[in-house]
């Protein structure tokens, strides 16, 4: 199945995109650490099946050192030992604030008690705001069919400059 709509080469769609991009900036210059970041992202794109994102963020975290055990463990996180207290709590924050309609009260007041165990405010403020925008990236890339396996680790950085 080919792509249903090119996102990059539409002049309405690529100015979008770069201001979409260039949201993720402040949230990566968050004190929320990067690993957290792919991490999260991973678990909302492999939820939401959008295969462009798991191809991002799979290939970005490999190329910033995060190992294959654990990118390879993300969709089986409570089933395995690789992952830190702090770690689950935001995969449960990202399982939560994806599968809203699967749940009548959204994020469950435990995984929020262990989200704020082990975050501050700034980087829960990027925790959530990062929930979401995945989600919104998800829709984008689901909605027009735009398929992974051509990303390259950097590609990101180039969409926002």
């Amino acid at each position: 199945m080919e792509a249903r709509f090119n996102l990059f080469e539409n002049e309405i769609a690529a100015k979008f995109a770069k201001r979409f991009a260039n949201t993720g900036l402040v949230l990566h210059q968050s004190p929320l650490p990067k690993s957290t970041q792919e991490l999260v992202s991973l678990r909302a794109s492999q939820i939401n099946g959008c295969g462009w994102c798991i191809d991002l963020h799979t290939k970005e975290a490999a190329a910033a050192g995060e190992s294959a055990v654990r990118l390879n463990l993300v969709a089986a996180w409570r089933e395995s030992t690789v992952f830190t207290e702090a770690e689950q709590a935001a995969l449960a924050l990202a399982e939560e604030g994806t599968r809203l309609a699967d749940a009548h009260q959204g994020v469950s007041d435990e995984t929020w008690a262990q989200v704020r165990k082990h975050y501050d405010d700034d980087q829960i403020a990027a925790l959530v705001c990062l929930v979401a925008l995945i989600n919104a990236a998800n829709r984008l890339a689901v909605i027009v069919h735009q398929k992974g396996g051509s990303y390259e680790a950097g590609m990101f950085a180039s969409m926002t400059s």
